[in-house]
């Protein structure tokens, strides 16, 4: 069973971020522990500005300590390594760039190929306020929270140009989190449906995935307070 079928088996499923820029490779068993005790299914390593050298060591650190499945979560080509086990093929379908609407798959493509990753096509949506990492990295033109029939409307475009996930981002330390009344909307749809971003605390994640969410993904948290990361997964998984 590939990497994919095994998280909608499992799911609602807690994935734990490490963005290498903020994670050293010596860092990477203390601020795991926790949340693999607690039950996270999988671990995503990447970040806006991370690049393949600092990807690929902490993936090394990651296996070192867990045989949870490595997912890349890559800003671009440089977000690419050999030594996971499968990547979210995204595209920033609200950007106002080409380059990351699919300049940048053409780049990676290739290497997704030679490294022999399992590729899962996902929609990448950024949500809420514009000001956010990721939204200034990727020229994003953000959705707002009050128009989720705009939302709705890119992730209903996810699914029909072929892709299997919808990743509803709201970014590294934004305000507040994906509404639960969008989740609902978009899950709907029938896409695997990833929320991140301003996640901060347990209450918040169950009402998520009471909303539909297939997937919570805690990131500053982890690197900030990895015994909240922990309760963040524990209610995920219950």
């Amino acid at each position: 069973m590939g990497v994919f079928e095994e998280l909608r088996e499992r799911s609602p499923c807690h994935l734990t971020l490490l963005d290498p820029v903020d994670v050293e490779p010596e860092e990477v068993e203390h601020a795991l522990e926790p949340v693999l005790e607690a039950g996270t299914d999988a671990i995503l390593v990447g970040g806006s500005t991370a690049h393949s050298s600092q990807v690929e060591a902490v993936v090394s650190a990651v296996k070192d300590v867990t045989d949870r499945p490595v997912i890349l979560f890559p800003n671009g080509p440089e977000g690419l390594a050999p030594n996971a086990d499968a990547v979210l093929f995204m595209s920033l379908l609200n950007s106002r760039s080409t380059y990351y609407l699919i300049e940048a798959q053409v780049k990676g493509a290739p290497l997704v190929e030679e490294f022999g990753l399992e590729s899962i096509p996902t929609g990448y949506l950024v949500l809420g306020e514009w000001g956010t990492s990721v939204s200034v990295v990727g020229d994003a033109r953000v959705l707002p929270f009050d128009r989720p029939e705009l939302i709705v409307a890119h992730a209903l475009a996810a699914k029909h140009l072929g892709m299997r996930a919808v990743y509803l981002e709201a970014g590294s330390g934004a305000p507040e989190p994906v509404p639960p009344e969008i989740v609902e909307r978009v899950s709907e749809i029938g896409l695997f449906t990833i929320v991140g971003g301003g996640i901060r605390d347990p209450d918040t994640a169950r009402e998520l995935v009471r909303a539909g969410a297939d997937a919570i993904v805690t990131g500053t948290a982890v690197e900030e307070d990895p015994t909240l990361a922990a309760r963040i997964a524990e209610a995920v998984k219950s």
